[in-house]
């Protein structure tokens, strides 16, 4: 949804516009409030309320929580489960060997850190910012920047109601510009409007380019006696080997909850992979099985993950606007979080406004915001760990064991990495190799069990779009799936995407490639992965997607 630049719209002033009500955004609003209860924050998110978009592993760091709201305990956080046990294993197809803590680094230490639904942390950390009177307004989503010159001057909010051709239909509403100062962008990793304004201004030039993981996550009810709330366990090897790069977490959350999760890393060669069924077929390992045995799922969803990490952080501050936690790629990669480096990217912005609107200015570029994420405890925490992911890239997942855990353990003594700076690369889309150069995997048919098919699990995410809507993954090229993709590399959209939306039909003479958005979890997986780049994922009208309750 592009939104119609001839169509007169309302527009609503604020000191500060923020697009996402994930932790970055809502961190922002938050400081913003306690800062100057007088600023005007406004919150836009695209779900139909704050948290039904929000998915995260999640073990939280709770550094930003405790620099954002220190009394977070007594106001009654849901941040309540601490780890108490924390477990490394790598994985062989019928057994595992565990990685002894005392080799991992100390910044792999997960105690001290708490297992949660950042879901809930979201909904909670709204009505912190609601009582400070932050406006938020869910089923908003931001669908198109408002420029003015070379700056960000606002969104475009709120347009409902076009027809399947991209026209107005008869309930259209033409949604308003908001305008701000400054113009904050929390969309998550690889948002629409991040997107447009990364390459409109080029603040990706000098960067690496970014790279991304497909995270998948279901939650399972177990059985009590295989209960231990606060067990955390990472794993790795098995069954990706040397077709991809990735592990799994399963964390022991709260009442008989476990989090079980994958991560795909994108810039896999094989397009005959299918990460999906990798995360179907993880789950009959003799360790997962057992543990989900006579339990029951009761969720699911899967969202892209930035992994670029230090060399691929773009620009973060342009004319009128930053970009705050994964719209900017803020993810620890071998510590797997993310969401307390987003709080404090928020708190940053906050205070870099804050003091800019005090003194006067609008609409310039905060130099200072980036300044203080580079030179911070975010660009700390990232650059510990940059090449943990190019050394696994070029050299394996053994490589990255022991040559990056070495560059860390020295990095975590003494602030300095052995290693340099290792590079990444080529994008994750022109990682992509051609089919003819690789052997299709065959996958196990799902046991209906354990294992689930796509359109099974999309049910578990409860996810709705308007049908009569224009479709919001929007081909390029609409000639390139059947033309290009199919014969060079067996069109990977049937396969990479976690949800179903994509297939090559034969019901004809000739194949065609057919589109069923209304399966869309937004993950964002073939905006990044589709080796023609041809797909553009843009935001469907306000409210649509997914509903996660807890995740």
């Amino acid at each position: 949804m592009s939104g119609h630049p001839e169509i007169e719209r309302e527009s609503m002033d604020y000191d500060v516009v923020i697009v996402g009500a994930g932790p970055s955004g809502l961190s922002a609003a938050i400081r913003l409030k306690q800062i100057d209860p007088d600023l005007s924050v406004v919150v836009l998110e695209k779900g139909s309320e704050v948290g039904a978009h929000i998915l995260s592993g999640a073990v939280l760091d709770p550094a930003g929580l405790d620099r954002l709201i220190p009394d977070w305990r007594d106001r009654g956080a849901p941040v309540t489960t601490e780890v108490v046990d924390d477990n490394f294993f790598m994985l062989g197809a019928a057994g595992q060997v565990r990685i002894p803590n005392a080799l991992m680094p100390p910044l792999m230490n997960n105690h001290g850190n708490f297992i949660v639904s950042m879901g809930n942390v979201c909904r909670w950390l709204a009505t912190q910012a609601e009582e400070l009177g932050v406006e938020i307004f869910p089923g908003m989503a931001a669908s198109r920047v408002v420029w003015e010159g070379g700056r960000v001057k606002g969104v475009v909010a709120g347009e409902m109601g076009l027809a399947s051709d991209g026209t107005p239909g008869p309930n259209y509403e033409p949604g308003m510009e908001l305008h701000g100062k400054y113009v904050f962008i929390a969309e998550g990793a690889r948002g629409s409007l991040a997107k447009k304004i990364i390459a409109a201004l080029k603040l990706a030039q000098g960067h690496d380019p970014q790279k991304f993981g497909l995270g998948m996550k279901e939650i399972w009810e177990v059985r009590p006696e295989k209960f231990r709330k606060g067990r955390v366990v990472h794993t790795m090897g098995w069954p990706l080997g040397r077709n991809a790069g990735g592990g799994s977490f399963i964390y022991h959350f709260e009442n008989n909850q476990v989090l079980v999760g994958f991560v795909v890393h994108l810039n896999y060669a094989n397009p005959h992979l299918y990460p999906y069924m990798e995360f179907q077929r993880f789950k009959h390992h003799p360790m997962v099985a057992e543990l989900l045995e006579g339990g029951r799922r009761v969720s699911y969803g899967a969202r892209a993950i930035t992994e670029g990490g230090w060399q691929a952080l773009p620009d973060l501050a342009f004319q009128g606007g930053v970009l705050l936690g994964c719209s900017g790629g803020m993810v620890n990669v071998p510590r797997i979080k993310g969401n307390h480096n987003a709080m404090m990217s928020g708190i940053e912005a906050a205070e870099a406004a804050a003091a800019a609107i005090a003194s006067g200015r609008e609409g310039d570029r905060l130099a200072e915001y980036d300044a203080a994420v580079r030179g911070g405890a975010i660009g700390a925490d990232l650059r510990a760990v940059r090449n943990v992911k190019p050394v696994w890239s070029r050299l394996g997942l053994v490589a990255s064991l022991m040559l990056g855990g070495i560059d860390m353990w020295v990095a975590n003594l003494t602030g300095w990495n052995p290693l340099g700076t290792w590079h990444h690369g080529k994008s994750d889309a022109a990682a992509t190799g051609k089919a003819a150069d690789f052997a299709p995997i065959d996958y196990p048919r799902p046991d209906g069990r354990l294992s689930f098919d796509r359109l099974t699990s999309v049910a578990f995410s409860f996810t709705n779009h308007e049908e009569s809507q224009p479709c919001h993954l929007r081909l390029k090229d609409p000639a390139v799936p059947i033309a290009v993709n199919l014969p060079q590399f067996s069109e990977p959209a049937q396969r990479y995407c976690p949800a179903g939306v994509y297939e090559v039909v034969n019901d004809g003479p000739t194949p065609r490639f057919q589109i069923n958005f209304q399966n869309c979890v937004h993950c964002k997986t073939c905006d990044i992965k589709d080796p023609s780049q041809n797909i553009d994922w843009t935001t469907p009208q306000g409210g649509d997607g997914p509903n996660y309750p807890n995740m």
